[in-house]
């Protein structure tokens, strides 16, 4: 499983490099940005396509040309493999099938991120990317409110300004920071109060261009309780029934269960 830059070509390790020159098999997610990481460096493999649509047959060939004697490197697009992209399947499989899996580790704009934001915390969750929308995005957000950790997730440009929204109507009064084209030439990182975050990338067309990684930082300790009953339920029955509804919350607050019945059947008034 081979990190492969998340921008700067530069970010590359020599054992990548190395690794990648001397595998039998190079498997890729995409071929085409594959081919011109390999032919940047004059390395002559010609890579085999394995994405999220073919990665269990992909596998499965994996497995055949491992027990053949062959060395398998496989790359995502960018960065660490099976972090928000294929792999993690891959991985199982051939591990499944008693073969060994071996991390070349290297570039991660998880990684990057947290170690710019300055953000402090015990913990941090990693959401990857939210749910688009609906009933599950309002879960999951109700999910990481519940936590005192900080969060890190992934958010694409059309999404940022509404996901920086819906995290601070779900998280409250916290600073994020919007890291934007880790590595790359227009490279921000910003800290920003949530109550100010989806205007401020609204402010500028190109704060809403590129990949984002956003880290919320974590609920102060002597903070109130991290999910109000009453803002929850109004959250999650705008797209869950009221039975399904006061079963997460009960699970999100501790709360009881009749109380938050009573409560979610007044909003529903």
């Amino acid at each position: 499983m081979v990190a492969t830059p998340i921008g700067n070509l530069g970010d590359i390790t020599r054992r990548a490099l190395d690794t990648l020159e001397s595998a039998d098999v190079v498997a890729a997610e995409d071929t085409r940005v594959t081919r011109g990481l390999l032919s940047h460096y004059g390395i002559a493999a010609k890579p085999v396509a394995l994405h999220a649509h073919n990665e269990r047959a992909g596998a499965a060939r994996v497995i055949e040309w491992i027990r053949a004697g062959k060395v398998v490197a496989f790359v995502s697009d960018a960065g660490t493999p099976a972090v928000s992209d294929p792999g993690a399947l891959l991985v199982a499989a051939v591990r499944e099938a008693g073969l060994p899996v071996f991390p070349v580790p290297g570039p991660s704009a998880l990684t990057a991120a947290l170690s710019a934001s300055g953000i402090v915390a015990d913990g941090v969750v990693f959401a990857g990317f939210l749910p688009a929308k609906g009933a599950e995005r309002k879960q999951r957000l109700a999910q990481l409110a519940a936590g005192p950790w900080a969060i890190a997730l992934f958010e694409a440009p059309h999404r940022v300004a509404q996901t920086l929204g819906d995290l601070h109507a779900a998280l409250g009064e916290r600073d994020v920071v919007i890291a934007r084209e880790i590595t790359k030439m227009f490279e921000t990182i910003a800290r920003v109060p949530l109550a100010e975050a989806r205007a401020w990338v609204e402010a500028d067309a190109d704060r809403r261009r590129g990949e984002f990684v956003l880290v919320v930082e974590g609920r102060a300790v002597d903070a109130k309780p991290a999910v109000d009953p009453r803002a929850l339920l109004q959250m999650l029955l705008e797209d869950m029934p009221v039975k399904s509804a006061v079963a997460l919350a009960v699970k999100l607050t501790g709360a009881k269960r009749n109380e938050l019945y009573a409560l979610a059947l007044e909003l529903k008034k």
